[in-house]
Parts: C-alpha cells; structure tokens; sequence
C-alpha cells in the first residue's frame, strides 16, 4: 500500500518525481523519499511524513535526469525517516524503493545477510543488501537482481538505481501493481498511470515476476528466465481535471458530488442502440450456467456486495453468498457444483481478493471483476471484467465507486434477470435516472448534513447506525464511513440485533442514526429507535418520502425501494465528512490508512 514512481530521461527528475508522489500519496502518508542520480552519485531525500515535509528537504540545486520515488503506508517499522523509502545497501552503490510484503525477508536476513548493519526495520533493506551481496560475488546486477527476486516469497513492486550505472532503472513486480511509461526519449514508473499522466499516457502493463529494464530510449521486459517478452502498449484514458480537486477543498466532497454523473455515465455505457441495458454475452452465458454466485470483496465493496446480493437474488432469482476476502481465502467453504465468482474492487489491485481469484482460477472455476480500474490485476486474471466508468477516486473514502458499483451490480443482476425470463416490473434504466436526479438534490443540502454533523457528532466518541433489510447494510456502510475518516467509534446493526447484546452500549446522548427507507420495516425500525429512546439515546432518523414521520432528521427523495441503497448513503457521506472537518482530521487522507490495499 505505498506508491512508486521513477522518471529517467533528459529533464531534471525532481519535480517530476515529487509531482508523480503527489498523485500517489492517496497509496500512502506516513512518509516519503526521493533518490536522484548524476555524475557525482546518487542523492537520496526522505522524510517523515507527507510530501510538503518531503519538498522542504530537496536540494533544488541537484540536477539530475534519472531518479526513483516513494511514499509509504507502513507495514514493517513504524513510520520514520529511517524506514522511510528509497533504502541504500551498505556500500550506497544500490539504491531501491519497494511496495509489497516479503515474508521471507527475517529468514533471508539468517541465512545470507547475518554480517550487515541494518540501518531501518523494514523487509524492504533486506532485498537492496542482498543484491549487493550477490554482485560482491561477482553477478552482473542483472543477475543478481533476478536472483534476489527468485528467493523472495511475498509480494513486490521494485524500482532499482545502480549508482555506476546512470543509463539503467531497474523494475520488477510479483502481485503489487507496476506500470512502465513510454516518452520521446523518457522513460516513467509508476504503481498509477495518474501518477505521470503529467508526461506521459502511453504505458505498458507489467506481470507477475518480471523484470524491466528502463533506459531513456527503451524497455526491455524480461521473464525470471531472462527471457525477452513483448508487449504492446496502450493509452490510458484519463483527463488530468479528473484527478485535481478545482475548486472543491477535498477530493471526498469533490466525489461526492461527481456521483449523480457517474450514474448517468453508466447508464449509458450499459445501453445498446436500441436504449435497452446489456451486458456482454460471455458473462451472461457465465451467470446462466451457474447455480451459485459467490462475492468477494473487502471494506466498502463488501458492502456493496451485500446489497447486491439482494438484486441479483431478487432479480436474476440466482442464489448468492458474500465472503469478506481475508477469510475466504484461508477459511473456503463447500462450494456448490457450478460456482461463478464475482470479485468487487474499486482499484481492481486489493490483495486479499486476488489471493482468492488465484486458488478459485486453480480450482477451474470463472469469475468476474467489477472494479473502476480497467487493466488492474484482479480485471486481467478474472475471465470477464464490468467497468464502474466512475474516474479516478482519489480520496481514502470511497463514495462514488461504491454507488457505482451498486449501479454496475443491478443492472447486471436485472440483465441476467431478463435472460432467464424474469422480467422486472419497472424501467431500470428510468429508475436509475430518478436515482440520479435524487442524488443531485441531496448533494445540494450539504448545508442541512452539516447541521446533523454537528448536532449529533460533534463533541460523541461513538455512534451507531441502525437499519432493517438493505438499510442494515446501508448502515454498515456509513459506520465505517464515519470512523475511518473522523475516528469515532461507530458501529452498524441489523435493528432487530440491538436487543440481543447491543444495546447495553446505549448511554445518555448516545447517538443512533436511524435509516427507514423499506415499507414493510418501516414500523419495526421505528420501534427499535424507540427501545433506544427509552435508554438515553439521541436519534436521528433518515428516512424516505411516503415513509416520514414527524421528528424525523432528514427526508430522501423518493425511488424505487430496491434501488435505495444508492441514494440512503449518500447523507451518511456527507454527514461523515462534516463530522471529519467539525473534529479538525485529513478527511482525504486518515490516519492508518491508504487507498489500494496491495498487501494482504
């Protein structure tokens, strides 16, 4: 969960390099580094902390055309300038920054490394010294840099200057994502073509166990072998307004509005000619033939899953289960005869889900990727891939890939619905214009969330989210909302759970955030905030239009019941992010977190 980027060339490396970071500091915050190359050596700059702290300590007086970067989200060692990225082996002739997890670096380090002073705590130092150690035997770099790569277990994303080599960068990545850039006489790194979206949008995409050779005027891409591979490039298809904030003060609140064009924008990439949604033919022959679906997914997207299951049960009349990824990879349970996997990420790079797509693949078995991120691994090694068409998202908090992902899940589920002769009673592609109409009305009262921020969460350190049926899992989703990016303690539970342990929790003030969008619970949620009352609780209810009692915090538009998931977390965002700012926290970047979770 740390980001990459690497500049050689012509032009002096510097701010390119730092610019690149900049675009990737959503990857990673706890602290950052830059190493620059020129005929008097390689300069190393890092620094704890962001890449403002990171610029205040760069030697502008440096030139230097060729050079590597880093910003990191620890994993081993705590954040510090000492274990921040590049590390540099003894001698300083190597010099790398590394994104992944090597698992075997503490049995690396016994039985090859046991002489070295190690300078950090990092897996990362272990990789940069045995390089050195194998050309001190006499290995080319080349060589010994595949050598190291075939001992390490784990996942890596690589980036190596050799200080008696100015012309050369060395790359290499096994699970963690990795891109090459392509210029007029430039060559880029990056774990993001938004990173060098400032040079260049021509990349080419990297696979496990490679190894690159970057000069100025060519690539050279190599298996563990040493077998030469080629590799056609493409165009990433991004626009640099999508990934700055304009006017907006963070990205969050920037995404939060950019939702009700993302749906539309869906609307119409899933049309045909003729106005009707569609969805390729393979992966409907794939759903048709299964008789389980098996989500898999992690932290929002698992929510997201959730409420799909929902529409792809009550639509496609296919049974589904929902797996959080960590466990399901270590913990599978029986399968039915005829699986198809569906695999939801928003950077289509989280690891513990590629874990699973990597046994499932093993198993035989197929499987879908629904991710915004067109060309990431988990979309490559699945068999078929739904794209979220909701650009960049750049804040920690996801908001605007999870409505999408939610729209992408029905429109799927209703599809594979139609094919299998059960016919919806509604217009889906009309509702999801209602929808999108909705979510321009709430991102308009931001005014109104701010006050609910302010009069529920200002001075609370913990919180909790109640809801029935899809409000339930609406509910998980704006709990986890609040505490990653405000730090209160906030939970999410079905309604009918609170008196089976819960609501013990219940102190004077305690606020209970209550959602009733669903008729045929609506009466059985408002008596669970009642029992709360009755405690001491402060409630908030949100609730939808034809549903609304007096008292209630906040009334939603009205839409389709099944589709309310898409506009019901929409107040949780906003009341979140007010929540974030009332308390003075990085609401674009909380603390502990990071965007793309590559690590498992």
């Amino acid at each position: 969960m740390c980001g990459i980027v690497g500049y050689i060339g012509n032009l002096d490396s510097k701010e390119i390099l730092l610019k690149g970071l900049e675009k990737l500091e959503y990857r990673g915050y706890d602290s950052a580094g830059i190493a620059v190359m020129n005929e008097e050596g390689v300069h190393v700059f890092k620094e704890k902390g962001r890449i403002a702290d990171l610029r205040e300590g760069v030697n502008t007086d440096v030139f230097a055309s060729a050079g590597i970067g880093h910003t990191r989200w620890a994993t081993h060692g705590v954040p510090s300038k000492e274990n921040s990225h590049p590390h540099q082996s003894t001698s300083t002739r190597f010099t790398l920054v590394h994104n992944g997890v090597i698992e075997n670096y503490d049995l690396l380090k016994r039985e090859y490394l046991t002489g070295v002073e190690f300078k950090s705590e990092t897996d990362t130092e272990v990789i940069v010294q045995m390089i050195e150690l194998f050309v001190g035997e006499g290995l080319h770099v080349e060589e010994a840099f595949r050598k190291t790569l075939k001992l390490l277990h784990g996942s890596y994303a690589l980036g190596l200057l050799d200080e008696q080599d100015r012309e050369t960068i060395y790359v290499a990545k096994n699970k963690s994502p990795l891109l090459v850039g392509l210029g007029d006489e430039f060559n880029v790194v990056a774990s993001d073509a938004m990173a060098m979206l400032q040079v260049t949008n021509q990349y080419v995409e990297l696979m496990d166990k490679e190894i690159v050779i970057v000069k100025k005027d060519f690539v050279t891409i190599k298996n563990l072998n040493g077998d030469v591979i080629k590799r056609d490039p493409y165009t990433a298809e991004l626009d640099m307004s999508d990934i700055e904030k304009g006017t907006y003060p963070h990205y969050m609140l920037k995404e939060i509005d950019e939702q009700p064009p993302v749906m539309r924008k869906i609307i119409q990439r899933y049309q045909d000619d003729q106005g009707e949604l569609t969805i390729d033919q393979p992966i409907l022959d794939a759903m048709n033939a299964s008789d389980r679906i098996y989500i898999i997914a992690a932290g929002t997207s698992y929510h997201a899953g959730l409420v799909g299951k929902q529409f792809i049960e009550k639509m496609a009349k296919i049974p589904v289960e929902v797996h959080i990824s960590s466990e399901f990879v270590y913990n599978m349970p029986m399968l039915s005869e005829k699986p198809l996997f569906i695999f939801i990420s928003q950077s289509g790079e989280t690891a513990d889900s590629r874990a699973v797509l990597v046994e499932v693949k093993e198993m035989g078995h197929k499987a879908i990727t629904i991710t915004n991120v067109p060309g990431s691994t988990l979309s490559r090694e699945a068999n078929y891939t739904l794209l979220l068409h909701a650009g960049p998202e750049i804040a920690v908090a996801s908001t605007k890939a999870y409505t999408a992902q939610l729209a992408v899940l029905s429109i799927l589920a209703a599809v594979t619905g139609k094919s299998r002769g059960h016919e919806l009673n509604f217009n889906l592609v009309q509702e999801l214009g209602i929808v999108a109409n909705a979510m321009e009305v709430l991102c308009d009262e931001k005014e109104e969330f701010e006050r609910i921020a302010r009069e529920f969460l200002s001075t609370t350190r913990n919180a909790f989210f109640i809801g029935r049926s899809l409000d339930f899992y609406v509910g998980l989703e704006g709990a986890l909302k609040l505490k990653e990016i405000s730090y209160i303690q906030a939970e999410g539970f079905a309604g009918g759970e609170l008196k089976h342990g819960t609501i013990a929790l219940i102190e004077e003030g305690t606020p209970v955030i209550a959602l009733s969008t669903q008729e045929y619970v609506n009466l059985s949620i408002r008596g669970n905030v009642k029992e709360v009352v009755a405690r001491g609780a402060n409630p908030c209810i949100i609730s939808m239009e034809g549903l609304n009692s007096e008292g209630d915090s906040f009334v939603i538009p009205e839409v389709n019941p099944i589709l309310t998931p898409l506009i019901a977390v929409i107040p949780l965002q906003l009341i979140s992010y007010y929540a974030a700012l009332h308390r003075d926290c990085d609401v674009d970047k909380p603390r502990n977190l990071a965007k793309s979770v590559t690590v498992e």
